[in-house]
């Protein structure tokens, strides 16, 4: 069987292509150009051809820049623009990793596709990792359902103390063991602010406002806050903490309250993304990939979802995805917060 795999230069994917070869797959590599940061893509390149000689597989470079751009990184500046928070990673995986990279993967005659991504299959759906420090599966899903018949994850059931450790004890790859992870946002160099100035003015002070109406303080602009923030603006008067409830970009203007006004206990998604034949179901839901399960009930609506929860979920964030898992922490769904 012929496997693509999806090479970064890091110890992630090295040590997939190490485990599928030695698995007695037939394998080939590919480095993705997905934007134009000076320096960054001679030195993972370098490390990509050192793994394939090493590993004796072919591997290629595949330019999807303008993809990645149309796709993923103009989306995630114009939802900054329209006061929503992105998740390009989901994005990305979907449009690109697992769509475009898929492409050429098939137009080399390969049978499936593997990535560094700890995660797993079961049954059918993605499952979170053993690794659960490391687990990947929420911002893989978003994935086409139909894809995953064709999806290795070689990591989904190790952990990475132990894959670095594999890695530490090989002379030709032992570099990548020690060597900085990289950021989730792999065209942001420092914050998201930084990325935005490219492209607008981020900071024109503007009204922080109560959910009344009433002017209450200053702001720095718009574009520097996102929904449960707490600092970088003022309210006059304060005594207790205040949080961003919500962005009004047309009018430059923050809403803010007290803790207990970012309580919520329903929301709607769009992008419904379902791994499942059934249309309503009980399971728990992820609105943040750091954010704890909460127990809700999903129905879909359209080409989105209602989400009833059955614990307070503060800071539900627009733009952000909400991923849905059943009780074997397999995703049975997903979709982007309306």
């Amino acid at each position: 069987m012929k496997v693509l795999v999806a090479l970064s230069g890091g110890v992630d994917s090295s040590m997939s292509a190490k485990y599928l070869v030695e698995a007695g797959y037939e394998v080939v590599g590919c480095y993705m150009k997905l934007h134009a940061k000076p320096g960054y893509h001679e030195e993972n390149i370098r490390k990509v051809k050192k793994v394939g000689e090493f590993l004796g597989i072919q591997t290629h470079v595949l330019d999807l820049e303008k993809e990645f751009k149309t796709s993923v990184y103009d989306l995630f500046i114009n939802a900054y623009k329209e006061g929503l928070t992105p998740n390009p990673c989901a994005v990305c995986n979907k449009n690109i990793k697992f769509g475009a990279l898929w492409e050429f993967a098939k137009s080399l005659k390969c049978d499936k596709m593997a990535t560094g991504h700890y995660a797993m299959i079961e049954d059918g759906l993605i499952k979170s990792a053993f690794d659960k420090s490391k687990d990947q599966s929420y911002f893989l899903a978003n994935v086409s359902p139909e894809i995953l018949p064709f999806v290795i994850f070689p990591l989904g059931d190790k952990l990475k103390v132990d894959i670095k450790a594999d890695a530490a004890k090989i002379p030709q790859i032992a570099e990548l063991a020690s060597q900085k992870e990289s950021s989730e946002i792999c065209f942001v160099e420092t914050t998201y602010i930084d990325e935005l100035k490219k492209h607008f003015d981020t900071n024109k002070p503007g009204v922080v406002r109560l959910k009344d109406g009433k002017a209450v303080g200053k702001h720095d602009g718009y574009m520097h806050y996102t929904i449960g923030k707490r600092k970088g603006f003022t309210v006059d008067g304060a005594h207790d903490p205040h949080y961003v409830l919500a962005i009004d970009p047309a009018k430059n203007e923050i809403i803010v309250g007290l803790k207990d006004e970012l309580e919520s206990y329903d929301f709607e998604t769009v992008n419904f993304n379902n791994f499942t034949s059934n249309d309503e179901f009980e399971c728990f839901v992820k609105i943040r990939y750091r954010s704890p399960k909460i127990p809700c009930f999903v129905s879909k609506s359209g080409n989105g979802a209602k989400v009833s929860l059955k614990q307070n979920a503060g800071g539900v964030a627009s733009g952000q995805l909400a991923v849905f898992y059943d009780e074997f922490d397999r995703v049975m769904a997903s979709g982007f917060i309306r």
